[in-house]
């Protein structure tokens, strides 16, 4: 294995066992692959359908060690694992996709925002709030209405705070204890788009539709599949995942991020992974985020996807209580619907538990199945009441 890719690779190993790393794995499965994944919990989602689970901590440098030996390429299904684990990866001549240098920008959003001014692409203004001294100047810098976020570890919504004043500020960083945050400028947007897109080692790079995202206190709850945009709006989206793509160098399947206000697209994160917004791929198009993944980090060749339909995807998140999911007979008798659950066993609030995504004549009548469909569910705490009407 050489030049950043991995020709002839047999066996992919996975940092990370949840629902993206299950679905990775079904999509390698199908290829011939094999799969090791490595997770702290046992009987992961995605631990339950690889072909062998390492069950240890990502900073376990002796199991990452064993992951690199075991396999032939290792990936990761989300951002928030130990730079240091990767590093220890290359620095033991292991093929890791993407590669640390794409970790190191993306996990941490300073440097993210940094790097993407830094591509000719806008984003929200911001401000370093590593210290206590120095939120007064970002409060000068950035004001009210803002956002302060945590510069590592955040996602689904967890560690942020709006603030819109002084006393907002100060609690959020109370809040953070000690942590290093971003102020960033509150945009008013009219809508949150993405873009899944893919890029190999011989800088080949492929891209999905624009999707248009909607979310429930900060976890995606519907994306909706072309986004309802102008074509301009939907070029811009790509061509700014490619210009990421191609200063970034990332090998692999990566989401970007946008908030749209106007005619203006301001790139908010990068996820350099398979992403929840292209869970919609699974069903919708020729050729899966997943897929595409694979064949991007095992030297194989990148194909454009195809959108069958118009599609919409309808995360299933848990309520917080019941762990049975009731209502999945009505909701299988939708001919364009295809159901996918993640294997959790606790449903606990706006937990993702699954997701189901249906196809359209059009995207208003894919929006109409999905409020159909999402509808019918319900957690409920009987595993006999599931079954009833």
């Amino acid at each position: 294995m050489n030049g950043g890719r991995a020709p002839g690779a047999r066996t992919i190993g996975i940092l990370g066992g949840g629902q993206l790393g299950r679905m990775l794995t079904l999509e390698a499965k199908r290829m011939g692959f094999r799969v090791v994944t490595l997770e702290p919990l046992p009987d992961s989602p995605c631990g339950q359908v690889a072909d062998e689970q390492i069950v240890a901590a990502y900073d376990d440098l002796r199991a990452i060690g064993e992951l690199g030996a075991r396999t032939d390429v290792v990936t990761y299904e989300f951002e928030n694992i130990p730079l240091d684990s990767v590093l220890a990866l290359e620095a033991d001549r292991r093929v890791v996709l993407p590669g640390s240098e794409a970790l190191r920008i993306t996990q941490e959003r300073i440097l993210e925002k940094t790097f993407v001014r830094s591509c000719g692409i806008p984003t929200a203004d911001f401000a370093a709030v590593r210290m206590r001294e120095e939120l007064d100047a970002a409060e000068r810098a950035i004001g009210y209405p803002g956002v302060l976020k945590t510069t590592l570890g955040g996602y689904d919504g967890k560690g942020q705070w709006v603030v819109r004043g002084r006393a907002d500020a100060e609690r959020a960083w109370e809040e953070a204890k000690g942590r290093a945050l971003i102020w960033e400028r509150l945009i008013a947007f009219d809508r949150e788009l993405s873009i899944i897109a893919a890029r190999n080692a011989h800088g080949e790079i492929v891209a999905f539709p624009t999707s248009e995202n909607q979310h429930d206190h900060g976890v995606l709850a519907t994306t909706i599949v072309p986004g309802r945009v102008r074509p301009e709006i939907a070029s811009l989206a790509r061509r700014y995942a490619v210009t990421i793509a191609e200063r970034l160098r990332i090998v692999g399947t990566f989401c970007v991020e946008f908030f749209q206000a106007g005619d203006e697209l301001l790139v908010n994160e990068i996820a350099p992974r398979v992403h929840n917004s292209g869970h919609y791929s699974l069903d919708a198009t020729q050729i899966s985020q997943y897929e595409m993944h694979v064949r991007a980090i095992c030297g194989l060749p990148l194909v454009e996807p195809r959108l069958f339909m118009p599609a919409v995807m309808v995360n299933i998140l848990g309520a917080g209580a019941g762990d049975t999911l009731g209502g999945v007979d009505q909701l299988l008798r939708e001919r364009d619907l295809k159901l996918h659950v993640y294997g959790k066993v606790h449903a606990a609030l706006r937990r993702k538990m699954g997701h189901f995504t249906v196809l359209g004549a059009n995207v208003e009548d894919a929006l109409a199945k999905a409020e159909r469909g999402r509808a019918q569910l319900r957690w409920i705490e009987d595993r006999a009441a599931a079954m009833a009407p």
